[in-house]
């Protein structure tokens, strides 16, 4: 099957040179193997035990019957796919737009999403197992957190579901890609989306001298080890100050990073989002990240190494 006139960059424009609690406790299976949670529980003398049983080996078989319908499903024959989930929309859009059934509202949110102006004109469902199933899709992508129990029905009615991890550095990134791009049939454009994603990476110069970073969010928030933002600073050639515990003013003020990393202010300031500019912390060097580069893994996160190097 043709896959259609390849996108020359990440943002669709022309140019010249061309969690973990949610896996732990889901009994769904996740894109990439995650594993099953125990489909029934042992039997004890509380019937109520039982039942929960009964209802969860029902659930894990419907999920069963959905992967055994996706392996089934050829690529060439996924031609109407739903999206339930930020994350997932922006890859789908990325690309396969024209296979496209449906996105969550979410996706037209230019606060948030990616690909804002190009879902504009794009359908949108909410996360209904009524509303997906009236879309007749060949496909349901979505988070491995979240509207589990539409998933779950909508796998009761044979429909492929696959859910999407989310990918915690660039590695993942270029494996979930080029998986999704030959599940919709169109892995010349996973290819092409994960090498402008590595020529923006090589791009990268570090800087000349060790160089701390905090990446500091609303409340006080902080991003630690073995997260998407610790991937993008490691990528950008900093090194994270952050345990990814809860720092407030006060603490960053006795230990200031070199650099503080936070995201665009938002069009409406909130209480949480007025701990960022406080006037005390204002001789901190900082950099704004758009969240819609960081909120979710994609290979238009390498956009946000490249503000932070610059």
């Amino acid at each position: 099957m043709r896959e259609g006139k390849r996108p020359t960059d990440l943002f669709g424009n022309q140019h010249a040179g061309g969690t973990r609690a949610a896996q732990k406790n889901s009994p769904l299976p996740l894109e990439g193997g995650g594993g099953w949670e125990q489909s029934a529980l042992v039997a004890h003398h509380d019937g109520r035990a039982v039942n929960g049983g009964i209802c969860c080996f029902r659930v894990a078989v419907a999920t069963l019957a959905s992967m055994l319908a996706l392996l089934a499903t050829p690529a060439a024959a996924v031609e109407r796919v739903v999206s339930l989930n930020l994350c997932s929309d922006q890859m789908l859009v990325l690309l396969a737009p024209e296979k496209v059934a449906a996105l969550s509202p979410l996706a037209r949110d230019p606060a948030l999403s990616f690909v804002a102006t190009r879902a504009a004109s794009l359908p949108v469902v909410r996360s209904s197992a009524e509303a997906v199933l009236r879309l007749h899709p060949d496909l349901v992508l979505a988070e491995a957190f979240g509207a589990q129990t539409t998933l779950a029905l909508l796998e009761q009615e044979g429909v492929p579901v696959r859910r999407l991890a989310m990918p915690r550095d660039f590695g993942a990134i270029r494996a979930q890609t080029t998986r999704l791009a030959a599940l919709l049939g169109v892995p010349g454009r996973g290819a092409a989306l994960i090498a402008a994603m590595d020529a923006t990476l090589r791009s990268v110069r570090p800087p000349a001298q060790r160089t701390t970073a905090v990446a500091w969010e609303p409340r006080g928030y902080t991003a630690g080890p073995g997260s998407l933002m610790d991937a993008i600073l490691g990528a950008a050639g900093l090194t994270n100050a952050a345990e990814g515990h809860r720092l407030g003013r006060e603490a960053l003020l006795r230990h200031p990073p070199d650099l503080l990393v936070v995201p665009q202010a938002p069009e409406y300031a909130s209480l949480g989002t007025d701990l960022l500019d406080s006037p005390a912390i204002a001789a901190i060097p900082r950099r704004a990240l758009p969240p819609p580069l960081t909120l979710c893994a994609g290979p238009f996160t390498a956009q946000a190494v490249a503000m932070l190097a610059r």
